[in-house]
């Protein structure tokens, strides 16, 4: 049997690329979910899985660091990396032998990571998938991350709410919508505005909290409940703090088909 580890901190992607995989490797089973990296390290050790999703960058131990503990294991799974970075990072270390997947994979992306770790298991099923050479990987992996310029994430937002100016934390926010000359920030308590540019905001986020749903809607991933259909056939998500639902547009429908 072919088993898989999903490590992950945050359970939305998590149960998304656990939901995907069930479509596109109905052979593959998934023993566990892990959501940090000291987890997965103690779940691939007692589990011993034939392939680990490892996130970058989680609580405790990073993905880097539970791949670089596995080191020289002959019991080591095939590694499959996810990362909320840019594809001119992940360009750096990108090799036949290993893959990575940017947040949130898209359905076409998954499957080629699919197909390449199929291809492995039939050459060398016992031989654990790392880029040719680990510590080589490991390696240009760092560095590649450690030396690209990362746009500071925001904490804080400052914002106007009626006559006063609020200092919003990041985590309150549940979502942002863009308007003709500002950018309403909607938390549990009500609609803030910003004058900062959707676009521009969208690059100080952490994609891996923050999704994109509409060209005008990022919303805050912990915040989402699930999703439901309207009379006309669109998704729409449903908020666990306001009563409000928003549209998804269908360029980003492929976020939501776990729900």
């Amino acid at each position: 049997m072919i088993t898989a580890l999903i490590a992950d901190d945050e359970q939305v992607l998590a149960d998304f690329l656990k939901a995907e995989l069930a479509e596109l490797w109905p052979e593959l089973h998934i023993v566990d979910v892990a959501n940090n990296g000291v987890d997965a390290l103690r779940m691939i050790d007692e589990l011993a899985p034939t392939v680990a999703f490892l996130d970058i960058r989680m609580p405790g131990m990073t993905g880097l660091d539970v791949a670089t503990k596995l080191l020289g294991h002959a019991a080591a799974p095939h590694i499959v990396f996810v990362t909320a970075y840019d594809q001119y990072a992940v360009d750096a270390f990108e090799r036949e032998a290993v893959d990575y997947l940017l947040k949130p994979p898209t359905r076409e992306r998954l499957g080629r990571t699919v197909d390449k770790l199929k291809r492995r298991l039939a050459e060398a099923p016992k031989q654990p998938a790392v880029i040719g050479g680990q510590d080589e990987l490991l390696a240009r992996l760092a560095a590649a991350l450690g030396h690209t310029p990362i746009v500071p994430r925001l904490d804080w937002i400052r914002a106007a709410h009626g006559t006063e100016t609020r200092l919003i934390a990041i985590d309150e926010v549940i979502y942002f919508e863009a308007n003709d000359k500002y950018v309403s920030v909607f938390t549990q308590d009500g609609e803030s505005l910003i004058r900062t540019p959707l676009k521009e905001l969208i690059d100080s986020l952490d994609p891996s909290r923050f999704w994109q749903v509409h060209r005008g809607t990022v919303v805050a991933v912990r915040h989402i409940a699930g999703t439901t259909r309207d009379f006309r056939g669109r998704t729409l998500i449903k908020l666990k703090l306001r009563p409000e639902e928003l549209v998804v547009s269908r360029a980003y429908l492929h976020l939501f088909k776990q729900m």
